[in-house]
Parts: C-alpha cells; sequence; structure tokens
C-alpha cells in the first residue's frame, strides 16, 4: 500500500522548473529520502505533497487525498518540519507544543494529554519552561519536529531536518525518526547530507527538479556506480588532483574532503599504476586504496550522466 504517490507532479515559477514530472511511490511506514543539493526542487516537492503549493500540471495522492482536490484533508494527517525554524521564540517549549496540539486537534483535553506525552517523550521534562529563543540548535530542531507530529499525523515530511545541528544532535535526531517509523509513521524526508541516505529505506536522488534514481541505497550503488573507486589522499590536494585528471584510464575523478576520488575499471590493477605515477611526479601521498563507493559518488556519477546526455 502507497501513502504518497504522485504523477507527472510539475511545478513552473516563471520559465524556471523547479519540479519537473516527478512519478514516485512511497510505502506505508517507510523512511523515504529526498536527497540533493540545494536548488534541486526538494522543499518545492514537499510543500506541494503537502498541500502549500499548487502544481502546474500533474497530480499526486497524500493519504488517500488529492492534493489539489482535497488539500485540507491531505493537511489534517501530515505532519510538516520546515527546514526553518517556524516556531514562536517568545513562547515557552510547553506553550509552543501546546499551541500546536491545540490547532491540530481541536479538543482541550486531548490536546492537553499529547503535550504530556511529547514531553516526556522527546525529554523536554527539564525545558518545558524555557523560552524557544534560549534552546540550543539541536533542541530546537527537536521541538520543531515535537511540533510536526503532536497530533500523531499517518505521514510526516520532514524538509531539511539536520540543516546547521551539530554531528550529535543529528545522530540524536535520526533515532527520533526511527522511533516514528516503528510506529509504522510514513517519513519523507529531504536532505542534502548523502550519508543520511544510508539511513533511509529508499532513496531518490533529484537535481534541478527531475528524479535521477530511485531504491534502496545498497542497490543504487550496485546499479548506478559504472566502475570502481580508488581513495586517495595526497599531502598537495588541488595540485594532485590537477595531475590526476590527465590520466586517461580515469573515468571520474572528484575531491572529497581531503581526499580524492577515482573512478576506474579494475581498480586493483589501476592503484600501483597511480602509485608509480605520483612518484615520477614527486607528488607524496599518505594512503591509496581501493573503498567502497559512497552514496555521494553514486549522486556525483548520475548528475554528470544526466549533464553529458542533455548536452
Amino acid at each position: 500500500m502507497f501513502d504518497v504517490e504522485t504523477f507527472e507532479l510539475t511545478k513552473k515559477f516563471g520559465d524556471l522548473i523547479a519540479v519537473n514530472s516527478v512519478s514516485l511511490k512511497i510505502e506505508s511506514g517507510e523512511i523515504f529520502g529526498l536527497l540533493g543539493p540545494n536548488g534541486a526542487g526538494k522543499s518545492t516537492l514537499v510543500r506541494l505533497l503537502c498541500g502549500l503549493l499548487k502544481p502546474t500540471s500533474g497530480s499526486a495522492i497524500v493519504g488517500g487525498f488529492s492534493i489539489t482536490e482535497e488539500p485540507e484533508k491531505v493537511k489534517k494527517i501530515i505532519g510538516y518540519m520546515s527546514q526553518r525554524f517556524g516556531l514562536y521564540d517568545d513562547l515557552t517549549v510547553e506553550e509552543n507544543i501546546s499551541f500546536y496540539a491545540g490547532i491540530y486537534l481541536n479538543d482541550r483535553k486531548l490536546a492537553k494529554q499529547r503535550t504530556e506525552e511529547i514531553i516526556e517523550q522527546l525529554s523536554f521534562q527539564k525545558y518545558r519552561k524555557t523560552l524557544a529563543m534560549h534552546l540550543s540548535g539541536g533542541w530546537r530542531q527537536r521541538l520543531s519536529f515535537a511540533t510536526a507530529i503532536v497530533h500523531e499525523p499517518k505521514i510526516v515530511f520532514l524538509d531539511e531536518p539536520t540543516s546547521g545541528v551539530d554531528p550529535v544532535s543529528r545522530r540524536q535526531f535520526w533515532d527520533l525518526v526511527y522511533q516514528l517509523s516503528a510506529k509504522g509513521k510514513t517519513v519523507l524526508v529531504t536532505t542534502h547530507y548523502m550519508d543520511e541516505a544510508e539511513r533511509c529505506n529508499r532513496v531518490a536522488f533529484i537535481s534541478q527538479g527531475k528524479i535521477l534514481a530511485v531504491d534502496p541505497p545498497t542497490e543504487i550503488k550496485q546499479k548506478y556506480m559504472r566502475g570502481e573507486v580508488i581513495n586517495i589522499i595526497p599531502d598537495d590536494l588541488m595540485f594532485c588532483y590537477n595531475v590526476l585528471s590527465s590520466l586517461d584510464f580515469i573515468e571520474d575523478i572528484g575531491i572529497f574532503g581531503d581526499s580524492i576520488h577515482i573512478v576506474v575499471q579494475n581498480a586493483d590493477e589501476k592503484i600501483s599504476e597511480i602509485e608509480n605515477f605520483l612518484r615520477r611526479k614527486n607528488l607524496m601521498f599518505k594512503r591509496i586504496e581501493k573503498i567502497q563507493p559512497s552514496i555521494e559518488d553514486v549522486f556525483v556519477a548520475l548528475t554528470k550522466n544526466k549533464s553529458s546526455s542533455t548536452s
């Protein structure tokens, strides 16, 4: 059973195609990741699915309701956490949660009950009287999450929820997402952190408004990574990158932090050839090894393939 289905969903802003003929199916209880760089169309797609934007063309069904014909019914069964902190800074944690519980539930007794449950569930006891403006980034994020799920929605949309928070807070936040999924909730999460794809049941890569691939993370790597990856940690990153780019057997090359990733056929054979090449050029390196491709490697390869096919 699918909780979200889109059919050639498209959104244009003037000449800009923000979402380009997107067709997706998201299963009930699934953690579905929408990955792509800033400006790829992730947030626009989420806002369409939440009934906050009208599509230019195409359609979508969310929780059994049409986003164009029944947007108010859609809004009642979903939770939405935007990438901007949209809470009230001059209200306490308890007041923020209570406010949203009252709006969503329209039942004072149930709203009070859910407020207390969320405060306990998300460990807000010692912060319940703290103004939102005085919370750290991680706790502000958690509070935003609390207001999105206080009414126990069937489907939850999390738009860049971990953007701008520290690694520990990111990990803790994903624990909350897993807890939500364990209760049978469907979660769609957008992110530009490629490592977060590993945490999802399935992921979709989006670039320039178009979906490039949809699959479980392990299958994405197997299906779309053409070649093997060699990781090099050189002393002089940029100079080494420029020199290695001249090798004709390299299918792709990119910088990942302090490393260079090279895509080749038969990495085991090519490693010694690359080592000898670097030594002849008097280029020192700390490490050179064959590695498993990361989700980011696959995404870069996909976007380059797309660019070359459309040029």
